[in-house]
């Protein structure tokens, strides 16, 4: 549809000429989607939808820092608890920590952190006992 609407002629006839002429040449036939109907269609009417559509084809995802900092520390927590050494579960819990840390000063946005740096003795002394144990 790259042809000027020529002067003189209705938008809407000259649009409806272009549709009629593509659609004859098969130019509609072969789009992705043909013959079936618009996805979320029955789904209220978001403003975001597009952004979200977009963040979920190209498998993106969003939190908000303080709720990626928390997940992290999970992480970071479970990591320590797999550890193969002590010095393994301590460079894990510090760099944890070193992170808490600096969200402690200037807080992300988000919801509240709601962390606080771990006791690195602490988890160390939990991974002992978690290895006498097995």
């Amino acid at each position: 549809m790259t042809e000027r609407k020529p002067p003189g002629v209705d938008f809407e006839t000259w649009a409806d000429l272009q549709i009629r002429e593509a659609t004859e040449r098969g130019d509609f036939s072969d789009l992705p989607g043909f013959g079936k109907p618009l996805p979320g269609l029955d789904r209220p009417y978001d403003a975001m939808w597009w952004v979200k559509e977009k963040m979920r084809r190209e498998n993106l995802s969003f939190l908000p820092p303080s709720l990626v900092l928390r997940k992290e520390a999970e992480d970071a927590v479970e990591a320590a608890s797999r550890a193969g050494s002590e010095r393994e579960v301590r460079r894990i819990v510090t760099a944890i920590n070193e992170k808490i840390t600096e969200a402690l000063r200037r807080p992300p946005e988000g919801p509240p952190l709601r962390l606080k740096p771990f006791d690195v003795e602490t988890v160390v002394r939990e991974w002992r006992e978690r290895r006498s144990e097995a």
